[in-house]
């Protein structure tokens, strides 16, 4: 991280030269000069009534902006195959448990089912691919098969079944993540 450059830049973003800094800071111009040209290192008290003088913090400063992506493909995908409930799961987000919401793909063969979640705050919203599936919800059950979506609020015990005798294929995003 190039500490002077991005102090430089937050000065002129906040419509400052780097006299007026300085001031703020009870500092010479000069020195502001040599830090924004990394020719000095400010302590860590001075970097403080830098970054204060600059309406920043030291967590929002040194905050690395990673670049946010937008598209994931094939190769992004986290996968995990249950034999025992005949079913796939396909996270399509890396990390996508840090997001409000975490989607992912879950495959069902005839006969399978998702394992049961658990009661929690948040709301759950499925599209269905392929097929037919089974919501399951506390002690309701709603049919949905291809072309068709769900929507529940996940106060009860809930779970995807496929009853039918072909693979069932759906898109199903938890918010917040619980899968």
């Amino acid at each position: 991280m190039n500490i002077g450059a991005k102090i430089k830049n937050l000065r002129l973003k906040n419509g400052l030269t780097q006299e007026e800094l300085a001031d703020r800071c009870e500092l010479s111009k000069g020195f502001i000069s040599l830090v924004e040209h990394n020719q000095t290192s400010p302590s860590i008290t001075t970097l403080g009534d830098i970054l204060d003088a600059l309406g920043t913090d030291f967590a929002k400063f040194f905050k690395e902006d990673v670049p946010e992506r937008v598209v994931f493909g094939k190769k992004d995908f986290s996968v995990k195959t249950d034999e025992e409930l005949k079913n796939e799961i396909c996270w399509l987000i890396p990390t996508a448990q840090k997001f409000e919401m975490e989607p992912i793909m879950v495959t069902i063969e005839p006969g399978g089912s998702t394992y049961p979640d658990n009661p929690h705050e948040g709301e759950e919203f499925g599209y269905v691919i392929e097929g037919t599936v089974t919501v399951v919800i506390g002690d309701e059950e709603y049919q949905a098969k291809k072309g068709e979506s769900f929507y529940f609020i996940a106060n009860k015990p809930h779970m995807l079944e496929n009853r039918g005798t072909r693979e069932a294929k759906a898109i199903w995003i938890s918010a917040p993540p619980s899968f």
